[in-house]
């Protein structure tokens, strides 16, 4: 009997400890699903993973979630208006009567043969329960325009991340522009030295001038000083990025790297639709529907301001009271109940409740203004943002164009300047003009990428780009 006892204990210290071990396993895994978008275990981040980490770790969106939990409680404080309330009260006095007044109240208990003493102990206890049967539907109004400040708050949630994404966006491109930069002018850099490099030979063995040596040399150090404000950029551009992914120390890991501009995508050459954008702007940006319920709550506001001006309230309690002298040893005795309907309704406060109801609506007409005005400049953004959007297409076309031309023509001088038909002057020239146009490659790539999110921002479809 005591071997079997002996096994079931076993078995169930076995079972538990599988149980733990299922357990850990499971929190293990999602602690690892959870980290896999840390910067520790990745070394090359693109844009879409940075701006998952800064919707996970920006102090500023987690104080908007702050203020739209402070929105849900307001909503459950509205509730409990509907519900009766209970309070119980005990409370315990020392009463000590004037002289006077203690001779005349023994003279008067002595005829009853009792004694009274001084100081006396008096003691209280009960319940008391309370109803608000109508308001004139202000609490129902509190109730909708609490409801319409969490769906506010939500909005502006929403709002703050779309910002957010926004300026991670904007910084992550400028960090790959100035990537971009940094090859170029190495690029150029290495050109020079290698010319350099040729015309210290030519000028050693007596077949060149020392001019050409001093020119390079000059090029080369006007390339390293460009290098070398690009990589400032970049230093500036990450501190920003980082800034935004919500890192204490403002830097990101030695070890990451960003991805690679990635050239243009045939979507991003389309011509945007103004109309689709404009209807999917009323319809995703949270600013608007935030106006919108604010428009809203505005509404309810005059319609709880209007509760008091024309309804009366009506109200019923109940309450069980004791009350004993010298100890606090309550008895049945010692209750007594009150139960009570009341109605009241305030004919006069000097406008207390009239001013109060003309505020709420001319804060209603100011709602309403705010979001007109603000449904205007939504349209503003929209069509501007589309029409860089074409332009940046214009320039980058032109720009490709450039780009392979001047590059074709760099070619050619520095074969004619090799060859010793061509000048130097015009193969400084060429070096310029392809380094210009690559550097403004460069820009127009970025320039049409920037102004694609920034019309996604402006549409407010920027939220849903960036999901998981």
């Amino acid at each position: 009997m005591a071997h079997a006892f002996g096994k079931l204990k076993l078995l169930k210290i076995l079972k538990t400890g599988c149980m733990a071990l299922w357990a850990f396993t499971i929190l293990f895994g999602v602690c690892r699903a959870d980290d896999k978008n840390s910067l520790e275990n990745i070394t090359e981040l693109d844009l879409k993973t940075a701006a998952q980490i800064a919707l996970k770790k920006s102090p500023t969106l987690a104080a908007a979630q702050a203020r739209l939990e402070q929105a849900r409680l307001a909503v459950k404080q509205a509730w409990a208006a509907y519900w009766p309330s209970l309070d119980a009260k005990f409370s315990g006095s020392q009463v000590e009567m004037s002289k006077n007044d203690y001779e005349y109240q023994s003279a008067l208990a002595g005829l009853f043969g009792s004694s009274l003493d001084n100081p006396q102990m008096h003691y209280e206890a009960g319940l008391t329960a309370s109803w608000l049967l109508f308001d004139g539907f202000a609490r129902k109004f509190s109730k909708l325009a609490a409801e319409q400040g969490e769906k506010l708050g939500s909005e502006a949630s929403d709002d703050v991340k779309r910002m957010l994404l926004s300026s991670v966006t904007s910084a992550f491109l400028s960090a790959q522009r100035s990537e971009e930069n940094i090859a170029i002018a190495n690029a150029d850099l290495e050109f020079n030295r290698r010319l350099l490099k040729e015309a210290r030979f030519r000028y050693e063995v007596g077949s060149g001038a020392l001019s050409d040596v001093l020119n390079f040399q000059v090029k080369a150090n006007s390339s390293q000083t460009e290098l070398i404000l690009a990589r400032h950029r970049l230093k500036t551009a990450m501190i920003g990025l980082a800034a935004l992914l919500g890192l204490p120390e403002a830097k990101l890991p030695d070890h990451l790297e960003l991805s690679k501009l990635s050239p243009a995508t045939v979507t991003e050459l389309e011509q945007p639709v103004i109309g689709d954008l404009l209807e999917t702007a009323y319809r995703l940006r949270p600013d608007l529907k935030q106006n919108n319920w604010a428009l809203e709550q505005a509404g309810s506001e005059v319609q709880i301001a209007k509760a008091n001006y024309y309804y009366p309230s009506v109200s019923l309690s109940a309450s069980y009271n004791g009350e004993r002298e010298e100890n606090a040893h309550f008895e049945s005795d010692d209750f007594g109940n009150v139960v009570a309907l009341s109605l009241s309704y305030n004919i006069f406060s000097g406008g207390l409740f009239r001013a109060r109801h003309q505020q709420a609506r001319v804060k209603l007409h100011e709602v309403q203004k705010a979001y007109e005005d603000l449904k205007i400049n939504v349209t503003s953004q929209v069509r501007n943002t589309a029409a860089r959007v074409d332009s940046a297409q214009q320039q980058l076309a032109l720009q490709r164009e450039s780009a392979k031309l001047v590059k074709k023509n760099r070619s050619l001088v520095e074969k004619e300047y090799k060859a010793g038909v061509g000048s130097l002057v015009r193969l400084n020239e060429a070096q310029r003009d392809l380094t210009a146009a690559q550097f403004r490659l460069a820009a127009a790539r970025v320039e049409l990428r920037q102004a694609w999110y920034d019309l996604l921002n402006a549409t407010g479809e920027i939220l849903t780009h960036f999901r998981s």
